[in-house]
């Protein structure tokens, strides 16, 4: 197995909520793991998103704590998370020389686009149900998205 797919694997497992894969090409079979972890445990409260990750960009200070197990922020935000549709790759403008639809502070409405999905050579407009200011985008152009992931967080 080239080397190059095996450092793409590892960026798509290092990219997406997947704990472990494997693939077998040929005579070959790779498998990758993430380390042990256990994903926290939220309480329900209404209009709140716990969110468990390593990477969030947000405009103001959120509380956050060190998970002494897994290593990872564990961060509260509260407001409405717009989640992925569909499988795909997530594009925060129509081109890489435009500006992006929305950025942190945004203030958006019903059927503002938000972003671009593309899923099999189809590139799909993700438009907005709520009215709010963005306060967290979670993706950037060219990263792979899931589906139900959060995408944005819209307050």
């Amino acid at each position: 197995m080239d080397l190059r797919k095996v450092k793409k694997l590892i960026e798509l497992l290092e990219s997406s909520a997947l704990v472990e894969m494997e693939i077998t090409e040929g005579d070959s079979t790779i498998r990758l793991s993430r380390a042990a972890y256990s994903p926290a445990v939220a309480q329900p409260h209404p209009a709140t998103a716990h969110i468990t990750t390593d990477r969030v960009i947000t405009d103001q200070p959120a509380s956050a704590r060190q998970d002494i197990e897994t290593g990872q922020s564990q961060v509260e935000i509260i407001g409405s998370a717009v989640k992925s549709p569909m499988v795909g790759t997530f594009y925060e403008s129509a081109s890489p020389d435009l500006d992006p639809y929305v950025t942190i502070g945004s203030v958006v409405k019903p059927g503002d686009i938000l972003c671009i999905i593309e899923a099999m050579k189809t590139f799909n407009q993700l438009e907005a149900d709520i009215t709010g200011i963005v306060k967290a985008i979670y993706k950037s152009s060219g990263d792979p998205v899931e589906f139900g992931e959060p995408l944005f967080l819209i307050e």
